[in-house]
């Protein structure tokens, strides 16, 4: 008995880890969308550096972020 919990609270760990995730990467592709606007409403050089910036480090998390999803898409059975 005490196997069969440990095996549902493993899935429940791991379903709650995923579910985070999603909503990470749902989140990080709404800050890719701000950056964006905030470059085409950059005028300063050095604003549009720092969200230059700004855009490639959001883009990078979100890369991470669906990498790690797929992986643990493709470990489900």
């Amino acid at each position: 008995m005490r196997l069969m919990i440990r095996i549902f609270q493993k899935n429940t760990n791991e379903d709650t880890y995923y579910t985070l995730l999603k909503k990470d990467l749902h989140r990080t592709a709404q800050d890719i969308q701000d950056a964006y606007s905030n470059l085409e409403n950059a005028i300063e050089p050095d604003l549009i550096d720092c969200y230059i910036y700004e855009l490639n480090a959001v883009q990078m998390r979100y890369k991470f972020l669906l990498a790690t999803i797929k992986k643990m898409e493709e470990s489900l059975p």
